[in-house]
């Protein structure tokens, strides 16, 4: 059996896995550890990137600890090292990543810088064993895309978010309604008492050719209905959320169903083709329901894994690690790899949103 040790700091989630293959056999979760801080960055109403690190250091080697225990695993027998290098907070991509480089060094393991995306992307061969070729769409606090996964390394973006990632605009509605944070599952829990045709938002990027992301308007267009009708009731609150929740259905189902279609075009002989959703926001269910209609419409598979394994976790890492070990794409030069905190998975295409002096936006 092959087993990696993956190890997880990109954002507010501490968090260490074993991985284990063996030939001719599914994969398995020898164990999956995941400490959440959101508790710490509540009374901020979103994360704090000072908090999520310091937390970060003083959880991290008892997370690891507790992993390699559940697995009942040794660091004797861990093939190798496999950590979250980027994107993300850049303070937590630290912790980790040195912790890992210290692991590696000590225990004479081979290191694997993992980019978090593809952790996301490979998820549904760890869960489903779904071949390549498929398409993911990734939508988090921190990312929006629509990717095609061609195989371990071979990502193209089909699509990305212009300005916000649609969980940071669950959280920014959420806040400005008065709703606790996380965002996304209260807004959705609101959304279930309220009245999705009271207010008429705009779908942004609806109808438009360009296959990108936006959201910001949306946001400003909740504002603006919140504000009118300032102070607002608990009905109230309830119908701007499930108004707001319809439009980014809807908006999302525009935007994927282009996707599909382009999927069909350049790859007409595929004979089951899937549709992957990952990330927080893949667990809201009205979206998930559009996106499943949709899927079923268009002659697609919708894969969603577990939503344990669709937020940010540690078995996604030691996955893509795994996956990275037998395609040879290991890095030889991991301990010297340096945190990003920005890594578009597609490294091919020119950025959509532009660069700067870390990198690529996206």
């Amino acid at each position: 059996m092959i087993r990696v040790l993956g190890i997880e700091t990109s954002c507010d989630e501490t968090a260490a896995s074993v991985v284990g293959l063996r030939p001719g056999a599914a994969p398995e979760i020898l164990s999956n550890v995941v400490l959440s801080q959101i508790e710490e960055h509540a009374a901020f109403g979103g994360v704090v990137p000072e908090i999520a690190a310091r937390a970060h250091v003083e959880a991290l080697d008892g997370i690891i600890e507790a992993a390699l225990s559940n697995a009942e695993t040794g660091l004797g027998d861990i093939d190798a090292i496999a950590a979250t290098a980027g994107p993300g907070l850049v303070g937590g991509l630290i912790v980790g990543l040195m912790m890992a480089k210290a692991i590696a060094s000590a225990a004479g393991k081979p290191l694997i810088a993992i980019n978090h995306l593809e952790g996301h992307a490979l998820t549904a061969r760890l869960t489903d064993g779904l071949p390549f070729p498929y398409l993911l769409l990734l939508v988090s606090g921190g990312h929006t895309q629509i990717v095609r996964v061609a195989g371990v390394g071979d990502y193209q973006r089909w699509a990305t978010t212009i300005d916000d990632a649609l969980g940071e605009a669950f959280d920014k509605t959420a806040k400005m309604l008065g709703l606790p944070y996380p965002g996304g599952p209260n807004v959705e829990k609101a959304a279930s008492r309220g009245d999705a045709a009271r207010f008429v938002f705009p779908r942004p990027m609806k109808g438009e050719v360009r296959p990108d992301f936006s959201f910001s308007g949306l946001k400003t267009a909740v504002r603006q209905a919140a504000t009118a009708i300032a102070p607002l009731g608990e009905q109230d609150v309830a119908d701007i959320c499930a108004s707001f929740q319809t439009a980014v259905s809807d908006a999302l189902g525009d935007r994927v169903g282009r996707a599909l279609t382009r999927f069909h075009e350049e790859y007409p002989g595929a004979a089951a083709p899937a549709l992957v959703v990952a990330g927080g926001v893949a667990a809201n269910r009205e979206i998930r329901a559009t996106l499943e209609r949709l899927c079923s419409e268009r002659g697609f598979a919708f894969v969603a894994p577990p939503h344990a394994l669709c937020t940010d976790n540690a078995a996604m890492i030691a996955w893509a690690g795994i996956e990275r070990l037998r395609a040879g794409l290991s890095e030889p030069d991991a301990m010297d790899f340096v945190p990003r905190s920005r890594w578009p998975l597609d490294g091919i295409s020119a950025p959509r949103v532009g660069s700067g002096r870390r990198g690529a936006k996206a």
